[in-house]
């Protein structure tokens, strides 16, 4: 992308995968390339699995290497979903985590408006662009009062991890806001400030800081950011523009269908989870049913 390209386009998407999923992230990218028009779709995937990727590479479609957005001094340990920080060794970064570590990275190195996490087992079923996501002429980023209450307590850990990470206080006792969506919209100027103020907080490398977390949630960091240290976003929505289906179990057809029954006027996209094993010509049928019945009602419109 040129320059001049840079400053005209309004949103990347950006996807962190792995082998497993290559074949989801496929039905991933055909859809951004269909319903998207100067939007560019980065992959992010682990050296190894690179060639399972290279068939979606090409025209607006980038697949990158790990490696390209993680320090030096982040080694993968081999045989494990692990890496050592030779600034820090103990603990080990977690898998889970060094994807977050990329997910930052890479959203920061961004320059256009909006950059749009979305994993590799969603879809999009809409046209989608940077207006898809504008409340009262801003981008709005997600935002859920009230909806970390006491059944969620891992949650609740997660934003007192981002508040000491930022020099905070600790939550108060009553329900949190809930900033984890899918698919979530950041802006990349705000990721990189945000990392900036982890660095100053803690003294730290920003990757040092986050990657000796147990426990941390990065939709998280970013939405207490913006509340907390901002003083809150411009424009906020708690509608998240999508189907969720999150449980580690199987959708059979007529699952299938009824979840996309709840489909709606605004949804851009379905996401059914990878962990939950449905099968992936159960969940094409779907997805494909769903996009042809919203196809036949914009010609009709």
């Amino acid at each position: 992308m040129t320059v001049e390209d840079a400053a005209k386009a309004e949103l990347t998407v950006l996807t962190p995968s792995y082998g497993p999923d290559a074949e989801l992230c496929a039905d991933l990218n055909r859809s951004v390339m269909e319903l998207t028009d100067d939007v560019e779709h980065h992959i992010v995937v682990p050296r190894g699995d690179r060639k399972l990727f290279s068939s979606m590479e090409g025209g607006r479609t980038f697949v990158h290497d790990v490696g390209e957005f993680l320090p030096r001094r982040l080694v993968k340990i081999p045989g494990a979903n692990a890496w050592v920080n030779a600034l820090r060794p103990w603990p080990p970064v977690r898998g889970w985590i060094a994807q977050q570590l990329v997910k930052l990275s890479a959203a920061a190195s961004f320059t256009t408006r909006g950059v749009l996490l979305v994993d590799s087992d969603m879809v999009l079923i809409r046209r989608t662009s940077l207006e898809s996501f504008m409340v009262n002429g801003r981008p709005a980023m997600y935002r859920n009062p009230g909806a970390v209450h006491a059944g969620l307590p891992l949650h609740r850990t997660w934003h007192e991890t981002s508040r000491s990470l930022l020099g905070l206080a600790p939550p108060p006792a009553e329900n949190l806001p809930d900033y984890i969506s899918w698919p979530c919209l950041w802006n990349p100027g705000i990721v990189r400030d945000l990392l900036s103020a982890v660095e100053e907080n803690t003294g730290l490398t920003w990757t040092t800081a986050i990657g000796s977390q147990l426990r941390f949630s990065e939709m998280i960091l970013y939405g207490v950011y913006v509340d907390e240290v901002l003083g809150g976003a411009e424009s906020t929505t708690s509608r998240m523009k999508s189907v969720v289906y999150s449980e580690e179990r199987p959708l059979n057809p007529a699952g299938l269908a009824e979840l996309l029954a709840a489909v709606s006027s605004d949804d851009l996209a379905i996401m059914i989870s990878a962990k939950s094993g449905t099968r992936l010509h159960h969940r094409r049928q779907a997805v494909a049913h769903v996009r042809g019945t919203l196809a036949g009602e914009r010609e009709q419109g």
